[in-house]
């Protein structure tokens, strides 16, 4: 099985990694399924919340906001459930239908306050697809860790991961499915 974890502190880097990797794979010609969670800011650069986007269709929809009033909540923001839910599930469910690498960029406590998204999860991780996932730092003992390849981006290596992993990643996503073909 092809799993590959990108880890590290916020801000250190791991979306951009993780959008050179899907860009790569798609411009090499997979098909590519699962969803991300963008910060959302407002006009002064101030952050007010996240939305989740499938990878696919590029349908959106708000996963947390700022001050916006939900019974659950990860520190100042309100997790739009429903909202969410419907997207991440399609987004899933297409991507362990259709695509050929499954992507989830990322897997922290405001998606695993989705629990359709907890569901998934499950699947994929058991699937016979390749898949990268960012997972939070703090999330680093869920045992999802323990089953793929762990990158932890730093300062120091994100540019040398930036360069090199997307290629990695594409010769063994082209090595799973040729010996698929076998």
């Amino acid at each position: 099985m092809v799993l590959y974890i990108i880890t590290g502190r916020p801000g250190i880097g791991k979306s951009t990694l993780f959008t050179k990797i899907i860009d790569r794979l798609r411009e090499s010609g997979f098909i590519v399924g699962g969803f991300k969670a963008p910060e959302v800011r407002d006009r002064r650069g101030f952050r007010i919340g996240f939305k989740v986007v499938d990878l696919m269709d590029g349908e959106e929809a708000w996963l947390a906001r700022k001050n916006y009033y939900s019974n659950i909540r990860v520190g100042r923001y309100g997790v739009l459930v429903e909202e969410a839910s419907r997207v991440i599930a399609k987004a899933l469910r297409n991507a362990i239908d259709r695509a050929q690498v499954i992507g989830v960029d990322e897997v922290g406590p405001m998606e695993l306050k989705i629990p359709v998204f907890r569901e998934m999860l499950d699947k994929i991780l058991e699937i016979d697809k390749p898949r990268v996932l960012v997972v939070h730092y703090r999330l680093s003992d869920l045992g999802i860790v323990r089953r793929g390849k762990k990158y932890i981006v730093t300062l120091a290596n994100r540019d040398s991961l930036a360069m090199n992993l997307p290629d990695h990643i594409l010769e063994a996503v082209k090595k799973h499915y040729s010996r698929r073909l076998q």
